[in-house]
């Protein structure tokens, strides 16, 4: 990938917003070869730079605002709600589409392997989001940036033809290889599905200069086209996730869903029952070791912290020696 960068720097010109056809065939053929899914052409792929900007502008970016509605999960990244709040928007954090009565979103969020719980959604679940969107007119955005990262579960797309019905109406997949490919600081990421609402999308962007560098788009192609160095990131990040689980367990922690994604969603229960995540959180620090309270991510999250696991081994060991010394 750095090769491939390189190899690109010479780029001293405009690069088209919609990107290369080789960086987005690219994409078409990782999201087939990787996660079946088929009937995807290059009209519905879009190069975004890294996928928050896209997270934080999408509901504008599709014309969405004052007196629509945006939902997402109760447990969530919280650019999702940032994105409504730009866009002047209504927001609701809910895990249940009933629990909505009878307002119809314009856009819901879907996040699935889960930041911050890892929790992975089952096929059939996506599919009855799907069909509830699309009887609604609602756009179903599914963010999909820990697919490749799956410890006790297998994520889907839902893009994939047994969730979508072999159409991508109404629904887009975000996709970054921050997390799958190690790229953080190349930005890299991408946006596919309906090539109408890729359209809208590549039609604003277009006026706001939002255009994924040349060479970053040659070393994002080499990333996707090549899964040796996933396979070997996912087995080390898999030996880290089993240390600090089982010292965090023996410290008292309880480990919540985290069947995917790059952290431990845990509770410590104290004599008094669970404690509250800034509790957590000031317990762990006084051992050196820093995580993220559950607060951040919606009020459900209050009595857990999420540990990551993507420090070197170095740091993550002497984490493991802090919790069962």
């Amino acid at each position: 990938m750095q090769d491939a960068l390189r190899a690109a720097a010479d780029s001293p010109g405009y690069p088209l917003t919609i990107g290369t056809a080789a960086t987005r065939q690219a994409c078409v053929d990782w999201l087939a070869r990787r996660h079946g899914v088929t009937g995807l052409g290059l009209d519905g792929v879009l190069p975004l730079i890294g996928s928050k900007e896209l997270v934080a502008a999408l509901p504008s970016q599709l014309g969405i605002g004052p007196g629509d509605l945006v939902a997402w999960p109760e447990l969530a990244y919280p650019t999702y709600e940032v994105g409504a709040a730009l866009a002047g928007a209504r927001g609701v954090a809910t895990d249940s589409l009933t629990a909505l009565g009878p307002e119809t979103p314009a856009l819901l969020w879907i996040n699935s392997p889960s930041n911050p719980t890892g929790r992975v959604l089952p096929p059939e679940h996506l599919k009855k989001v799907v069909d509830w969107c699309r009887e609604r007119g609602t756009v179903l955005v599914s963010d999909e940036c820990y697919l490749e990262c799956a410890w006790e579960a297998t994520p889907m797309s839902v893009l994939h033809p047994d969730i979508s019905g072999g159409s991508h109406e109404g629904i887009l997949a975000v996709h970054s290889l921050s997390k799958r490919s190690n790229l953080a600081g190349y930005r890299c990421a991408f946006v596919a599905g309906d090539p109408a609402l890729v359209g809208e999308l590549l039609a604003v962007r277009k006026n706001l200069g939002l255009i994924m560098p040349g060479p970053q788009q040659v070393a994002m192609a080499a990333a996707l086209d090549d899964d040796e160095h996933v396979v070997e990131q996912h087995a080390r990040y898999a030996a880290r996730r089993a240390r600090l689980r089982e010292a965090l367990e023996t410290a008292g922690f309880t480990i919540e869903h985290s069947e995917a994604s790059l952290y431990l969603w845990s509770r410590r229960a104290s004599e008094a029952g669970g404690d509250d995540c800034w509790e957590t959180v000031s317990w762990l620090a006084d051992r050196g070791i820093l995580v993220a309270p559950g607060a951040f991510y919606g009020a459900a999250g209050s009595r857990h912290v999420r540990v990551a696991f993507t420090a070197t081994d170095e740091r993550v060991d002497a984490a493991v020696a802090r919790l069962v010394g």
